[in-house]
């Protein structure tokens, strides 16, 4: 098979292929760019190959900087792009199901490919067009089919990451695990224990964010690959719920964890505990237990002035575009012009601060200041008082002669 009218990104990369070649090597366009250059599907990195050990790559560019050199990884800096080119190599035992014990770089594109993970992934493009299929990966991307390359038991040996890549590559892909790399998958799902949570993640999070989340979350639990994911084991019954729910597209990591918190019906002290156990980001958790929080609230009802005030515009647009998951219609463009229309959006707006009071009152500064900017902050939200200076002073003297006189006196 060849390919015409290469993207771009493989045009601008040729000469580094021509250059490699014209020193007596092998180089080839590998990986996911291939794959989805052939599904005309946007492409990201473009990955190198080459039979070219790294230190001959290095003398061909004058611009390199070893970034995964033990591995055969050359980054080379090239007008204003970067491109990392990778030997051809085999490896050795996988003792830890993550990292082979020792890598060799060879001169052979066949020995290169065969250790890679799937079919669809095992191509190689000439800088011509000409596709090179070693192990009928293009009849795997016909029949939308991900196939192990070669034993799927030992792919699966060698990175038991492969596992949650395979059900990643449903979700984005939208194709079905061949019967013999299913099978495999359902036998070894246990030796995720052995991957680092982060690595799981970045998987498990991209699986949420595909196209065809609900096919792969399927797949997810029949393999039962969920049960060695942080906190989800008890939770097979609610990822198949999940499963059911509109096939929405979820854009923001944010919103597929505050869904798949509500499909697990965590309460809100469970939330960031299972939240850090996979090693989520502090922001990313913060945001994710406000959506979760309002998104509870406003499945029960409408917002008012003071949650919309509490949430902010980034948490109320994360809520409103999950109503449809769960059979209720979002309103963005009304909650957002009512959100708009509040007459402060952070504490900072009030026509006041301490200082002003601080002057005003003539008192030491306590807790009494933050308890009044807070009644203050309130009665501005609900629209009680106009957020005017004179306005607020004037009630912040009222409530704080109510509150000396409802204090006990002593006796």
């Amino acid at each position: 098979m060849k390919l015409n009218n290469l993207p771009e990104a493989f045009v601008q990369a040729a000469p580094l292929l021509q250059k490699i070649e014209e020193a007596g090597f092998e180089a080839y366009f590998v990986g996911g760019s291939v794959r989805d250059t052939i599904l005309n599907q946007p492409i990201h990195d473009v990955d190198i190959a080459t039979s070219a050990f790294p230190a001959e790559v290095k003398a061909l560019f004058p611009r390199t900087i070893d970034i995964g050199i033990e591995h055969g990884t050359v980054l080379v800096l090239w007008e204003q792009e970067q491109y990392e080119i990778t030997t051809f190599r085999t490896e050795a035992a996988y003792q830890d199901f993550r990292r082979p014990d020792k890598v060799d770089f060879v001169r052979s594109l066949q020995e290169d490919l065969k250790r890679r993970d799937f079919t669809i992934n095992a191509l190689a493009l000439q800088k011509d067009g000409q596709i090179i299929d070693l192990f009928d990966g293009l009849v795997d991307l016909d029949n939308q089919v991900l196939r192990a390359v070669g034993n799927p038991q030992e792919r699966f040996h060698e990175d038991a990451l492969r596992m949650m890549r395979g059900v990643r590559f449903v979700s984005q892909l939208g194709f079905e695990l061949e019967a013999r790399t299913f099978l495999a998958i359902q036998e070894n799902h246990a030796l995720l224990a052995k991957i680092s949570v982060e690595r799981v993640m970045i998987e498990f999070v991209k699986m949420l964010l595909g196209t065809h989340r609900n096919q792969a979350l399927k797949a997810f639990v029949a393999t039962e690959c969920y049960q060695y994911c942080p906190g989800l084991r008890p939770y097979g019954e609610a990822l198949l719920r999940m499963a059911d729910l509109p096939a929405l597209p979820l854009i923001k990591e944010e919103a597929a964890w505050v869904l798949l918190l509500d499909q697990l019906h965590l309460n809100a002290h469970e939330v960031r505990p299972f939240l850090k156990a996979w090693k989520c980001s502090n922001a990313c958790i913060r945001q994710v237990q406000a959506g979760y929080q309002f998104l509870l609230m406003r499945k029960a009802s409408d917002w008012t002035d003071s949650t919309l005030y509490q949430a902010g515009m980034t948490t109320i647009e994360l809520v409103e575009s999950l109503l449809p998951f769960i059979g209720q219609d979002g309103c963005l463009n009304d909650v957002e012009a009512r959100y708009q229309a509040l007459p402060i959006h952070q504490l900072q707006d009030l026509a006041v601060n301490g200082r002003d009071l601080l002057r005003a009152f003539d008192r030491p500064s306590g807790p009494w200041l933050k308890d009044v900017l807070q009644q203050l902050e309130a009665s501005v939200v609900k629209r009680d008082i106009a957020n005017q200076q004179e306005a607020l002073l004037l009630f912040a003297q009222a409530y704080l002669e109510h509150a000396e006189k409802s204090q006990p006196k002593a006796k």
